[in-house]
C-alpha cells in the first residue's frame, strides 16, 4: 500500500535552500542532507585529487581546480560534487555553468545517487568526463560525454589517464589517490 504519492512531498527551491544549514544539495526539488559529514578515507582522497588537479593545471590559464560548491542548474537543482574544474573564471557565489571535469566519491550513504541521479543529470548538463571513484574497490570509472551520452573510459587503479579539456590537458596519474 502506496501512503505517499509524489505529490504529498515538499517541493524546495534555491530560496528554500539559501536558509538551511549544513551541507546539503537539491535534485529536482527534493533535499538530500550532505551528512554525516565525509569519513577521513573520503577527505584524503578528496584531498589527493585536488592536488593532482591543481598540479596539473598549474600552467593553464582558463582552468580552475574546485573542491564542493555550489552548482545551481535550476532553481530546483543545486549539487556539490566533490572535487571538479571548470575551464572558466567563475565569479558570484556559485557555479551556474557546468564543470569540464567532476569527481565523485561514492560512500554508502551517497553511491546511489552518485551512480544513478548525478550520473544522468551530469550527463544532461554536458559535463564533459564523470569519475566515479569508489575506496573500497581503489577503482576511478571514468566517463567521457560523447554524443550527449557518457561512454566509459576506463576502470582505472594505478593507470594514467588524459583528460582533455580543449583549453588544457591533464595527466592525471590515478595510483597516486590511494597512496
Amino acid at each position: 500500500m502506496r501512503v505517499l504519492e509524489p505529490t504529498d512531498l515538499p517541493h524546495y527551491t534555491h530560496k528554500d535552500y539559501l536558509r538551511w544549514e549544513g551541507r546539503w544539495e537539491l535534485l529536482d526539488g527534493i533535499a538530500y542532507a550532505m551528512t554525516p559529514a565525509p569519513s577521513i578515507v573520503h577527505q584524503r582522497i578528496s584531498q589527493k585529487i585536488a592536488r593532482l588537479l591543481d598540479e596539473s593545471l598549474e600552467n593553464c590559464e582558463q582552468c580552475v581546480a574546485l573542491l564542493p560548491v555550489d552548482w545551481k542548474i535550476t532553481e530546483d537543482t543545486i549539487v556539490q560534487p566533490d572535487n571538479l574544474v571548470v575551464c572558466y573564471q567563475p565569479s558570484g557565489s556559485y557555479l551556474t555553468r557546468a564543470p569540464s571535469l567532476i569527481f565523485e566519491i561514492l560512500s554508502a550513504s551517497t553511491r546511489s545517487k552518485d551512480e544513478k541521479i548525478k550520473f544522468r543529470l551530469y550527463e544532461t548538463e554536458s559535463v564533459l568526463y564523470y569519475c566515479l571513484v569508489d575506496p573500497n574497490e581503489k577503482i576511478i570509472k571514468i566517463f567521457l560525454l560523447t554524443d550527449g551520452r557518457y561512454i566509459k573510459q576506463i576502470d582505472a587503479r594505478t593507470e594514467t589517464f588524459q583528460f582533455d579539456l580543449a583549453e588544457c590537458q591533464i595527466t592525471f596519474d590515478c595510483s597516486k589517490v590511494w597512496v
